[in-house]
């Protein structure tokens, strides 16, 4: 493999720049001059860096194979962090098994979702970017939020921890368990500014519905202790669209969907898809005051210019970038569907 030609920045997918903006050095790297390019190669291509990947790795969520690395930035280069050290940034390689689909596409996928969550949505999400190893392989980076100033860790608990919820006591879909109802409710509980912090979980579950990510499960979602003491939604994190690795046509990560006991709305019994109605019904039963429900909910369902320059400019393939987009226009439109004319 190598090198790809870049006329976008690997982070901000702004067009005219061959390796990272200045923007993205600000948001990303502290300011500092990094290189897009890794000073090493892929671990199935150098064994030093194996032995390190096999030590330190950790496996992420999507279909229980994609690995994770930990990397420091030392003056302007990232590196392997060592035994005892604290990682500054999470890189997730190419895994190289068979598993899924199109794991070639996987760093960009993520890279592109969680870059159209920021800056179509505004929606609050890790800092990140595309690396490319020496060899030309992409690798997906992202840098941690869960640091203090002085290197320290804040407290953090993904829902999984706070709902109780493990393997030995749920089984092994432990984390795929409950409905987002029950995750607002876990929320009311331990985040006392509910109100401001709800509309935030709103929003990234419809944005999760819209971008096809089967993945948002109990452990992607987590709450923060900023370092004031203040109790918050932690910001996004693992958002990709599943749809392009997995055959798997469901509507949400998490077994219940939307709703506790089994509730449906009248939209969903009649059409069996979720759609305006189910979106705006789940917004008044977690406690989003209906001119607001109103208003996340038009944001999210109306096209944006901005959403298909970011397509376009992303380091996915062609074919990819096809898919991709027939699967947001599916969902785009079932979220424009309204059973009760309520648009």
């Amino acid at each position: 493999m190598s090198l790809p030609e870049i006329a976008y920045c690997p982070s901000t997918l702004a067009n005219g720049f061959n390796t990272y903006s200045a923007t993205a050095l600000k948001k990303v790297f502290f300011g500092k001059k990094v290189n897009h390019i890794l000073p090493f190669n892929p671990p199935q291509l150098d064994e030093d860096v194996a032995e390190i990947f096999r030590q330190n790795r950790k496996i992420l969520s999507i279909s229980g194979v994609q690995i994770k690395q930990s990397l420091r930035l030392e003056k302007n280069e990232l590196r392997i962090t060592q035994e005892g050290e604290q990682g500054q940034y999470i890189l997730k390689p190419i895994p190289h098994r068979e598993s899924f689909g199109l794991i070639d596409q996987l760093p960009a996928n993520e890279h592109l979702t969680m870059q159209i969550a920021s800056q179509v949505y505004k929606l609050n999400v890790a800092e990140n970017a595309l690396i490319f190893f020496k060899n030309g392989e992409p690798a997906y980076i992202t840098k941690r939020f869960d640091l203090k100033e002085d290197g320290s860790k804040l407290n953090q608990e993904d829902f999984a921890t706070l709902l109780g919820r493990t393997r030995e006591s749920a089984g092994d879909i432990f984390k795929n368990e409950g409905s987002y109802e029950t995750l607002a409710k876990a929320m009311k509980k331990y985040i006392p500014a509910y109100p401001v912090e709800i509309e935030k979980f709103y929003s990234l579950v419809i944005f999760n519905y819209l971008f096809s990510n089967g993945d948002a499960h109990l452990k992607n979602f987590s709450v923060q202790t900023t370092a004031n003491g203040d109790h918050i939604l932690s910001p996004a994190y693992d958002l990709i669209n599943t749809r392009i690795h997995i055959k798997d046509d469901t509507a949400m990560a998490l077994t219940d969907g939307l709703f506790d006991n089994d509730y449906e709305t009248a939209s969903f019994k009649e059409n069996a898809f979720y759609a305006y109605d189910d979106f705006y019904d789940f917004g008044l039963k977690i406690g989003i005051v209906a001119s607001r429900v109103k208003k996340l909910l038009d944001k999210l369902r109306t096209p944006q210019v901005l959403t298909s320059k970011l397509i376009s400019a992303s380091f996915l393939s062609i074919n990819t970038k096809k898919r991709y987009t027939d699967y947001y226009e599916d969902r785009l439109k079932a979220l424009n569907y309204s059973y009760h004319k309520k648009i």
